[in-house]
């Protein structure tokens, strides 16, 4: 039986404390497995971002619960959950937000470091996923000195260098022409079955979400 990464139960969330509060999820559950992938589906405004950033963490569910790695996040405090975060979830955005005075390789260590991995090691972990992202060549870069979709692929080892249980990304491929969105999905499907890496992405791309195993439509 596959390993379950992520639960997701009986979350509800709205916004705004007028008498008319706007919701946004409403008793959604579901569940993901070690190596397997889900697409989020649905116009914008359905609630994408908002179910992605209570899954990580960033937000709190009004009602419901988020276990990640047998461990029930909504319990944890800001600070605890930051932790957790650290070392159980990459995310990657549309946006690289990459760090412009930092080159590739800095880029990707430093998650490693903050966590407390020493420099040399985070080093050598970021040299490694350079190369399994076909970057290596261009470590000393920074992000000016890269193309979108050379970006996108430091974002991926980025989010990867602390080894993390599932990866969450919100319309990775936004900024991306079709043939680098084929390529990144190619580079992304076979870290996340080499690594069994539970993965969320959110999308409107139809080549992103086709090769997905599983989609979720929000309305």
């Amino acid at each position: 039986m596959n390993e379950q990464i992520i639960t997701v139960q009986s979350i509800s969330k709205s916004f705004g404390e007028n008498t008319s509060p706007l919701q946004v999820l409403e008793d959604l559950s579901l569940n993901l497995n070690k190596g397997e992938s889900l697409g989020l589906v649905g116009a914008s405004g359905s609630g994408k971002s908002t179910l992605l950033h209570i899954i990580c963490g960033l937000e709190q569910p009004d009602a419901g619960k988020i276990v990640i790695k047998n461990v029930n996040i909504t319990d944890l405090n800001a600070d605890e959950r930051s932790l957790f975060r650290s070392k159980e979830v990459g995310f990657v955005y549309q946006f690289h937000h990459l760090l412009p005075d930092l080159t590739a390789i800095e880029n990707i260590a430093l998650p490693a470091m903050l966590a407390g991995i020493k420099k040399e090691e985070a080093f050598e972990i970021s040299a490694s996923l350079l190369d399994q992202v076909n970057l290596n060549h261009k470590e000393k870069n920074r992000p000016n000195e890269l193309s979108g979709g050379e970006r996108q692929r430091v974002a991926i080892a980025r989010a990867m260098s602390n080894n993390p249980s599932c990866l969450i990304m919100d319309e990775p491929t936004g900024n991306l022409d079709t043939k680098n969105v084929e390529n990144f999905m190619d580079l992304l499907l076979e870290m996340v079955s080499s690594r069994e890496i539970a993965l969320i992405i959110a999308t409107h791309d139809n080549n992103v979400s086709s090769r997905l195993d599983r989609l979720l439509s929000l309305e």
